[in-house]
């Protein structure tokens, strides 16, 4: 299979990268999407080819253009006799009107919701477990030949606007969240489902059979090109993203560049990130100028500082607002997933990775890494000694609650 890179403009006055792929890895042909109008079209097109089975987990699906244009070919597959599933999270989908969701039942979908605020208030001794532990995974499973993972929720144009999970975000000159999701077809789509039928079988409190230890311990795929899905969570002891990112980092002898939406490394992640600073690695790391979590911006601010003086380069993606999941190391490592490095992600939340050993994957997501770097300004120790005492204070505070954010 040839190796192609295509580069598509938004359809706006300013031409944005928006797709890359498709690339030939491991025998599985991958397309990255870095915005939502292209990904939903390409999802909607594979949902209406599906013969067997469409299954979706996803931790935001809105009851507007994109959700609604993904709820009209799931309720047309499901009169066809195909087997269609969604999997939402309860608080990710609290602004969605459950009529929405009642409507995919009627059709004959599958739906069930994962831990929601009814689930908690039935339970006051889990309440807070319930609360906490949210399925912050994006999958797509088709006929177990096609798969998407990645960052991006089911949200539109007017969506993203609005702030996506029903959150304000600043103004921009430019619409829409920028992100990375990714399609894989080939024959680890069935990994894809395997996954998914372990959340659906929690979701329904039945019984998940454990994984392998070398599984549980997040080894890293050994050969040339690989790629290796990891299940997190729930909780910090099935945890599979702060080993996973801790192997890697540890392994780093050059370079680590971190596209990140909310980035508040903690405990022996951000340990290991420090040592690699020590051996000499150049540390990259994009976030969002303004982030539709305020008291996440303030902590990472916080960082900055710290990490500055490390020797980290810190840029603040502009105009847009930064919501990608993604890591390259050492031009032949990559993550991509649904996990932030943070505390949620990295202790509570069920999320999903998938760890890709290839220069050519590495190439195209540091390339990904490059344009928002582009369109971003450098963090300088003077322009954070520039903020005033109160704004220092206020990110101090943030950052004492960053186990909680």
């Amino acid at each position: 299979m040839e190796a192609e890179q295509v580069q598509l403009p938004i359809n706006s006055s300013v031409e944005e990268l928006v797709t890359v792929g498709p690339l030939a890895v491991a025998d599985q042909a991958l397309c990255i999407f870095l915005e939502s109008p292209p990904l939903v079209a390409a999802m909607v097109d594979d949902i209406q080819r599906a013969t067997k089975c469409v299954w979706l987990e996803f931790y935001i699906v809105q009851a507007d253009s994109a959700g609604n244009a993904i709820a009209n070919a799931l309720v047309e597959r499901a009169a066809a006799g195909v087997d269609v599933r969604v999997l939402y999270d309860g608080l990710g989908c609290q602004a969605t009107p459950l009529a929405f969701f009642n409507r995919l039942t009627a059709a004959g979908v599958d739906v069930l919701a994962y831990n929601t605020i009814w689930d908690a208030l039935r339970s006051v001794r889990r309440f807070t477990r319930i609360v906490n532990r949210r399925n912050h995974r994006k999958l797509l499973i088709v006929d177990d030949a096609i798969g998407y993972f990645g960052g991006m929720n089911i949200t539109g144009g007017e969506a993203d606007a609005a702030g996506g999970a029903g959150r304000p975000i600043p103004d921009t000159d430019s619409s829409g969240w920028r992100d990375v999701h990714v399609r894989l077809a080939g024959h680890q789509a069935v990994e894809l489902a395997d996954s998914f039928d372990r959340s659906w079988r929690r979701a329904l409190r039945l019984r998940v059979q454990r994984r392998p230890r070398t599984y549980r311990r997040g080894r890293l795929p050994l050969g040339a090109e690989k790629i290796r899905f990891y299940d997190s969570g729930p909780g910090r002891r099935h945890s599979r993203a702060h080993r996973v990112y801790r192997r890697l980092f540890r392994r780093a002898q050059s370079r680590i560049t971190i596209s990140m939406a909310y980035f508040l490394p903690t405990g022996r992640v951000l340990g290991e990130l420090l040592r690699a600073a020590r051996r000499g690695v150049r540390i990259e790391v994009v976030v969002p100028s303004q982030s539709d979590v305020k008291l996440v911006e303030r902590a990472t601010r916080f960082m900055y500082p710290r990490l500055l003086r490390r020797c980290f380069v810190i840029y603040e993606r502009q105009r847009r607002m930064l919501h990608s999941k993604i890591a390259v190391i050492d031009d032949e490592w990559s993550v991509v997933g649904s996990a932030n490095l943070d505390a949620r992600s990295l202790g509570f939340n069920l999320e999903f990775l998938a760890v890709v050993r290839s220069r050519r994957f590495a190439s195209a997501l540091r390339d990904v890494c490059d344009y928002e770097v582009a369109h971003s300004q450098l963090v300088t120790l003077e322009k954070c000694a520039a903020s005033g005492r109160w704004e220092q204070y206020l990110n101090w505070c943030a950052y004492q609650l960053r186990w909680w954010l």
